[in-house]
């Protein structure tokens, strides 16, 4: 009896792909769709990967890449023996946000796109409220970079030549035009080019008219928590997480409430608790700081909590370019077909922190209201920056430097890993980094991290504790916010060699 031929669930002639682009980058968005809008349902069992090739032409590797792809994102998952599966997720809406509808009591609910001067001018008029106190932290560490500092990329690679000679061409002849108050979402061919970045390498559906330029991601989400809350009201936040924007809500007076994260990322049944509460923030793409990447199901369940509320979501992608199998996984702004995702972006943990210079991707009902409430404000971006990285970017210099920075930051996390000492009392292993610029160790007890940190910064190496990114307050007990946090990008390989070897020496390392 001759063998059955495989069939394909769905009909491969309705996936049309471009020969001239990327064919493995296609068959990934036509299958990631087909699954997004329920073509291809959970358990639906995908054609082996020579099947999908024969089927579209291709090179079996094209198709592998896409699955490749496909499961780092949690869209397939594959079972010992018995082929490739659509993972079980739960459904997204396909409703699309037209307009204002959006319920939130900032004013943003019920006035029209003609009305958004008063309602930012209300909002900025509440202004900060003295509510830090709680929320204090001390100022990013200044100086040259050691191991292990924490939030800094490896900009000794910066190329500072060719930074330069743009920049003195821009002011050599400069666009008189140009140098007047300009547009206050920022320069639009930098706009332009940032789009055009996001669609081609993070999959995010976004148009230049959507992007809003900033003085670094940390002013974009100071200017979220401005426009959308009001004294009074719940923002919910990563519990460990980025506790400067925790700061920015506070400054609104706003109540920060914490929310647990756990191996998928943000709780959404501990979020889904949390009452009268309508914004959250998330790192869902390597989560600040514990390092774990929020599963497609829990991105899913966000995104259903957020059209369930009439809320907002902002996703602040601090570091999304370091992922060290495959391309970048795809944003959760990118599922969003509602508009309730704000996605935060910046090019310090490409370029270097001082730059000072990022932006936020916004949903089209609040672009108008967020620059004119950024010209109040500050009227607009320095131009110089603006411009120098519009050309740094138009000449491919930042695409080639993105390649440079992720073989560099991978280096360094081989050499961190190769040499962490073993054996040491009160310290888990050292977990698996898949993406990013740092690794979060878990320690036994909070008299071990500080009695570790101390050690460590005796013989010149700094690291932080995993305990001073929780919220005061928090439920759980003090032991269980106990950590190491490493930054490996900050400094070349032969300082993280003397680096571990000063810490196996103080901590007194034993060969298990």
């Amino acid at each position: 009896m001759s063998e059955r031929p495989f069939t394909l669930p769905f009909d491969p002639t309705g996936i049309v792909l471009d020969r001239r682009q990327g064919l493995s980058r296609q068959l990934y968005q036509a299958l990631r769709m087909r699954v997004l809008d329920g073509r291809l349902s959970s358990g639906t069992r995908l054609p082996a990967s020579r099947d999908m090739a024969a089927a579209l032409s291709l090179s079996r590797n094209s198709v592998v890449r896409a699955y490749d792809q496909l499961y780092a994102e949690g869209y397939i998952e594959s079972r010992v023996g018995d082929g490739t599966y659509v993972s079980q997720l739960p459904k997204l809406s396909t409703k699309v946000s037209t307009g204002l509808s959006l319920g939130f009591s900032t004013g943003l609910s019920t006035k029209t796109a003609n009305n958004t001067v008063d309602s930012s001018s209300k909002l900025i008029h509440n202004g900060p409220c003295n509510r830090l106190e709680s929320h204090h932290l001390p100022p990013p560490k200044s100086g040259p970079p050691r191991a292990f500092r924490v939030g800094l990329p490896a900009f000794d690679l910066f190329p500072f030549d060719v930074w330069a000679k743009l920049q003195a061409g821009f002011w050599r002849n400069p666009d008189r035009a140009a140098l007047g108050y300009g547009d206050p979402a920022g320069e639009p061919q930098l706009r332009q080019l940032i789009a055009t970045y996001l669609r081609r390498s993070r999959g995010l559906s976004c148009t230049a008219e959507q992007i809003v330029i900033t003085s670094g991601a940390q002013q974009a989400i100071s200017l979220c928590a401005q426009l959308l809350l009001e004294p009074g009201e719940v923002v919910a936040v990563e519990n460990p997480g980025y506790r400067a924007a925790g700061n920015a809500f506070a400054l609104t007076g706003a109540k920060v409430q914490g929310v647990a994260v756990d191996d998928e990322g943000l709780d959404c049944a501990a979020l889904n608790a949390v009452e009268h509460c309508r914004l959250s923030y998330v790192t869902p793409s390597h989560q600040y700081p514990t390092g774990v990447t929020m599963s497609l199901a829990r991105r899913l369940q966000l995104l259903a909590w957020a059209e369930r509320k009439d809320g907002w979501i902002i996703e602040d992608d601090y570091d999304g370019e370091y992922r060290y199998s495959g391309d970048p996984l795809a944003p959760l702004a990118a599922l969003d077909r509602s508009g309730r995702v704000l996605y935060v972006g910046t090019f310090g943990k490409i370029a270097f922190p001082a730059l000072r210079l990022g932006y936020l991707v916004l949903p089209r009902q609040l672009v108008q209201v967020f620059s004119r409430c950024r010209a109040l404000a500050v009227r607009h971006s320095e131009i110089g920056t603006q411009a120098v990285m519009a050309q740094f970017m138009a000449q491919g210099h930042f695409q080639r430097h993105i390649r440079r920075m992720r073989k560099a930051a991978l280096s360094r996390r081989n050499t961190l890993v190769a040499g962490w000492p073993q054996g040491i009392s009160g310290i888990g292993p050292l977990p698996h980094v898949a993406a990013g610029l740092h690794v979060a160790v878990r320690v036994d007890s909070l008299a071990r991290e500080r009695a570790l940190i101390g050690q460590a910064e005796s013989v010149g190496v700094e690291i932080n504790g995993l305990s001073d990114f929780w919220l005061p307050g928090s439920d759980t007990p003090e032991d269980e916010h106990a950590g190491l946090v490493l930054g490996f990008a900050a400094v070349p390989e032969a300082a993280i060699e003397v680096a571990v070897r000063h810490l196996a020496e103080v901590w007194g390392h034993s060969k298990s």
